[in-house]
């Protein structure tokens, strides 16, 4: 549960009439879910989710979308939203949300936004930072190089031009490396070095209260190790299958689909594919982390 100093800033002043948008971020099965729950019904209030692969109708079981037991009739905004043939990018989303929480704010001076994509999150309550225009060609270029040599020497690349960036993003996800390379590439200048530092301007619209989760690291990690094995036996093995001809979609170049379709192309063995999606997935949390340390809006809670 939170704090009371954090349930203190929930409340409405006189001198900043704005309603206020919650955020609870934190990593991939910390209990983002069920706290957004509970304070959902504590504060008569609906959750916006700002996953980026829960947007797709297509993609549930590897996603660990809330089943509607989960959400307990809590209404969920943005899952099931697009379908895994719609491009959906953080900018259409930031966009796309804001709309959604004008009408919101409307009936409700707490909105809860919750999920583990730090992008989609930051482009909600911050906005984003204006990156350059990057030639066709440049893109193009990068998607060759990655489909005749693979990631390992993009994420090389990105590691010697752009050390900040490399330690930053998700380096198993070719969309993030290939961004990153391309805007370096085209500018002569590290992706990073477009990161804005200063603070957001305020958003009108909104307070922002940001708070991050967190548990014992082994305790964490038991919990993501049980994650896949429920998401196993649920039927994931089945679910990206059916993906198959969607494989190179962006929401699928992460973890929860790349292992299994390693396994189907015969590259390794089935408990090959099982340990590395637990690892894997215990790597992804970690960079859940760091991405949220580096906002020192956070409020840190440890459940």
């Amino acid at each position: 549960m939170l704090t009371p100093a954090i349930l203190t800033q929930l409340a409405p002043t006189t001198a900043d009439p704005r309603p206020v948008l919650l955020t609870i971020a934190g990593p991939t099965a910390v209990g983002k879910t069920a706290l957004c729950v509970q304070l959902a019904q504590q504060f008569h209030t609906e959750i916006v989710s700002a996953d980026s692969r829960q947007f797709f109708r297509e993609l549930s079981i590897g996603t660990a979308k809330p089943t509607a037991a989960e959400m307990q009739g809590v209404p969920h905004h943005f899952i099931d939203s697009h379908s895994i043939g719609e491009d959906y990018s953080a900018g259409r989303f930031a966009t796309d949300c804001h709309a959604v929480l004008a009408e919101l704010f409307q009936k409700f001076p707490v909105v809860i936004l919750t999920g583990g994509s730090g992008l989609y999150v930051q482009a909600v309550t911050d906005g984003l930072d204006e990156l350059p225009t990057v030639p066709p060609e440049v893109r193009a270029r990068l998607h060759a190089e990655l489909a005749a040599h693979g990631l390992a020497p993009l994420v090389a690349e990105l590691a010697e031009t752009d050390p900040v960036a490399h330690a930053r993003i998700d380096r198993q996800n070719p969309q993030r490396v290939v961004r990153a390379l391309e805007i370096t590439r085209a500018t002569g200048q590290p992706f990073s070095s477009f990161h804005t530092l200063s603070p957001p301007a305020e958003n009108p619209l909104f307070r922002n209260v940001k708070v991050a989760l967190a548990r014992e690291r082994n305790e964490l990690y038991q919990r993501i190790n049980l994650r896949v094995e429920h998401m196993l036996a649920a039927g994931l093995l089945d679910e990206v299958q059916a993906l198959l001809p969607y494989r190179h979609h962006h929401a699928l170049q992460t973890v929860g689909y790349q292992e299994i379709f390693g396994f189907l192309d015969g590259a390794y063995d089935w408990d090959e594919a099982v340990r590395l999606l637990q690892r894997n997935t215990r790597r992804y949390a970690k960079r859940q982390l760091t991405w949220l340390r580096r906002d020192a809006a956070y409020q840190w809670v440890e459940l």
